[in-house]
């Protein structure tokens, strides 16, 4: 343990922590840009300097690490005259169309200047003529208005990826892709963590917000909405909610005032996956298929599959997604059973994804969802209908998709679709398999592993978060020094709950607080007060394979709920 003192405050904290974490522990806020838990952590912005003792001048907080008897002051004159210094310096590079961007308000570098009293004009930049690269459909990125924090690239090569990078040196150095080459051309797999480290607006969702209102006002079209499971525990954030506050009853309220819509529950297609995807387990450990099976709901995975590792195409599972099953069902079952031409259903998936907007674009896919909306997209068209989403009362989904299980709610945590399909997989071996818990397969660990018997069958199991972990997963079973039987893979750290559409957040907060832990408790509180916990339980899926499908991995379900993958040899 080493002590020292901060602004005159005593601290005691490990041996090799650095003065920006020893401060918190002192509650004294150091300002960062470039700094980002467990994404990126290199001292180039110069907003954390601070004086301590022993040292040559200032120096970064973030990099420095504590030494016996330091001592450390944040706020002296040379320290502000400092940061100001470096913010009016950043603001010189950066287009400063406040009012018109997606950040205004929920800027880093706008709440920064105005602390420091910065003055934009200070120095006098070159002219913003970049233009703006638009080629993919998931993520706008505005070059001028990079800050050069390379937060972005960190997070990009955490995912094992390394779309973008650092182009160029010295005051012409910018972020871009090889060979300045558009991003949809790139090895970009449209995960969105680039967007959710930015700490300004130079990185957003392509939005079809202004699409969804059309619909809305369309008095041919018929409007349906539906959630997925992670967006109930994030997006009472962007009204200021504490974190892992669950707001489904005030969502469905929202939704619905928003126009002449019906508002649905992916938990049901989450079921419905699950029912496939067991029941397709199950057939290849009986009938020797492509073992593991891989799940084949994030499709920024599956693209990640597809790219860097096509030879586990056939590992991965045929299901759709929850949010392309859903879409599927609404324009052949929904439509069927209540006289609607599918081409006047317009369907609209609100996700915590950028790469589930690619996902509808895909031509394997049919076209079911006509558009896919981030949290914070839905975050900003209830602030436009002047809906007061705190004050809201809770109100429930719409039938005929209104009730889920307890295994729906979970698929937004990573394991949360292993533990899923073990509930169902487990009682289809055993009909007296009652245990629906499985906390080997829980928590925000990168990499989880556990091994079940249950009727004299072994099976093998792997949960993995992240795409760095998902290449280490794919590596050693290529190796042979991992075997599994069943792999989960979600390619945002923490799952979907932390995924790249999700409310962006202040770094004081992003630099405290557990996000993944907290938002993924919502789901799982949401399960336990379940009264059906597993998917087979569901009473909506009951119907659809009474009324429709027949049973799982018919062949009606494989029309209509299955698809196929196709290698992309971009790397």
């Amino acid at each position: 343990m080493v002590n020292l003192k901060i602004n005159n405050i005593p601290v005691t904290v490990p041996e090799g922590t650095t003065i920006l974490e020893a401060a918190r522990i002192a509650h004294v806020e150091i300002p960062t840009l470039c700094y980002l838990k467990d994404v990126a952590c290199v001292g180039s912005c110069r907003m954390c300097l601070v004086e301590a003792t022993g040292a040559r001048g200032l120096v970064a907080a973030c990099v420095y690490p504590v030494t016996e008897g330091m001592e450390v002051q944040t706020n002296t004159p040379k320290c502000r005259k400092s940061r100001k210094t470096s913010l009016e310096l950043l603001l010189s590079k950066h287009k400063k169309k406040c009012l018109s961007c997606e950040r205004n308000h929920n800027c880093e570098l706008q709440r920064l200047s105005a602390e420091y009293n910065a003055d934009e004009d200070y120095f006098e930049g070159e002219p913003f003529d970049k233009p703006l690269d638009t080629s993919a459909p998931y993520v706008v990125r505005d070059q001028d208005k990079c800050i050069n924090c390379n937060r972005c690239v960190a997070a990009c090569q955490k995912q094992s990826v390394g779309a973008i990078g650092p182009i160029g040196r010295g005051y012409n150095v910018h972020v871009g892709s090889a060979f300045e080459m558009p991003l949809m051309e790139s090895v970009c797999v449209g995960c969105g963590q680039c967007i959710v480290a930015c700490p300004v607006g130079a990185l957003k969702e392509r939005t079809t917000v202004d699409d969804v209102w059309d619909a809305i006002a369309n008095p041919e079209k018929k409007v349906v909405f539906f959630t997925a499971p992670s967006v109930r525990a994030t997006l009472g954030e962007a009204f200021d909610m504490p974190v892992g506050t669950n707001v489904e009853g005030k969502m469905v309220a929202a939704i619905r005032r928003l126009g002449n819509v019906e508002v649905f529950n992916m938990d049901v297609t989450a079921d419905l996956t699950i029912m496939e995807e067991a029941t397709e387990l199950l057939a290849r450990i009986q009938n020797g298929g492509t073992m593991p099976m891989f799940t084949s709901c994030c499709p920024g995975w599956v693209k990640f599959v597809e790219q860097k590792y096509p030879e586990f195409i056939p590992n991965l599972s045929t299901c759709k997604s929850p949010q392309e099953m859903f879409g599927a069902l609404l324009k052949t079952y929904y439509c069927e059973k209540n006289g609607i031409d599918p081409a006047n259903l317009y369907v609209v998936s609100i996700i915590p994804c950028t790469a589930k907007k690619y996902e509808c674009t895909r031509p394997e896919m049919g076209g079911e969802v006509d558009t896919a909306l981030t949290t914070r997209e839905l975050a900003r068209m209830i602030k436009t209908a002047g809906i007061k989403f705190t004050e809201l009362p809770d109100e429930e989904f719409d039938n005929p998709f209104a009730t889920a299980t307890g295994g729906g709610a979970i698929f937004g945590a990573t394991g949360g679709v292993m533990e899923a399909a073990l509930r169902v997989a487990a009682k289809a071996l055993d009909g007296n398999f009652e245990i629906v818990d499985f906390p080997e397969v829980r928590g925000t660990s990168p990499i989880k592993e556990a091994t079940y018997n249950v009727a004299g069958n072994t099976v093998r199991v792997a949960v993995a978060s992240g795409l760095a972990n998902a290449e280490e997963i794919l590596e050693s079973i290529k190796a042979g020094t991992r075997n599994y039987d069943f792999v989960e893979i979600m390619a945002c750290p923490g799952g979907c709950v932390n995924g790249g559409g999700q409310p962006t957040l202040p770094d004081s907060i992003r630099n405290t607080a557990n996000l993944k832990e907290l938002r993924a408790n919502a789901l799982y509180k949401s399960d336990k007060d379940n009264t059906l916990r597993s998917s087979d339980k569901s009473p909506v899926v009951e119907v659809l394979y009474n009324e429709y499908f027949g049973a799982p991995n018919s062949h009606k379900a494989h029309e209509i709920l299955h698809t196929h993958y196709t290698a992309d040899k971009r790397i």
